[in-house]
């Protein structure tokens, strides 16, 4: 935990990732961008540094992150995308002015208007979360089977089974959950 602040949750997509700047969602939700700095200093961590953020460009981060959980839910079961999530993600894609590079290393980073604006940011963001739904990319979308987490992620692993949003946490708080429960089971005397 950095400045009194939840530490972030990275993962290998932008757009899951940038969900799980809410976590808990089924039980005492964890807010990871209470604050127009907090999102600043998520952007820089993800590769789309800004100058700065008002509240309103943190209030239009936290529309985009609900409707990518949304439309990334739907997905993850099948259910016809909802059309508010669908509008708030393609107005933030087509608002957004940055320009895919490519580095001496091979490698895609992305450059900002000339203003870094977070609606630029916002516009990777929601690109990246069209090219998941879209079934763009090799992998598949899932939710976490904690009933306390029930965070959209994107599984990449060779058989797409993996069951937690991020094994550190939820996977362990399962694991240690159900290893408590046969210990107390297996306590009991036999009657």
């Amino acid at each position: 935990m950095r400045d009194g602040f939840p530490d972030f949750r990275l993962g290998n997509v932008l757009a899951t990732s940038f969900t799980g700047t809410l976590s808990e969602r089924q039980g005492n939700a964890v807010e990871r961008i209470p604050t127009p700095q907090r999102l600043v200093d998520w952007l820089v961590v993800n590769g789309l540094a800004v100058d700065s953020c008002t509240p309103v460009q943190l209030d239009l981060a936290r529309e985009l992150r609900e409707s990518i959980h949304a439309a990334a839910t739907a997905a993850a079961l099948q259910e016809a995308l909802p059309a508010s999530a669908l509008q708030v993600i393609n107005d933030r894609s087509a608002q957004g002015r940055a320009a895919a590079i490519l580095t001496a290393e091979g490698e895609r980073h992305w450059r900002l208007g000339s203003a870094s604006r977070v609606e630029d940011a916002l516009g990777v963001i929601a690109a990246d979360a069209i090219s998941v739904v879209a079934g763009e990319r090799d992998g598949k979308l899932a939710l976490c089977a904690s009933p306390t987490c029930r965070a959209a992620f994107f599984d990449t692993s060779q058989s797409r089974t993996r069951k937690w949003c991020d094994m550190n946490t939820c996977g362990n708080r399962q694991k240690k959950a159900r290893f408590q429960a046969n210990q107390r089971r297996g306590a009991r005397p036999a009657g």
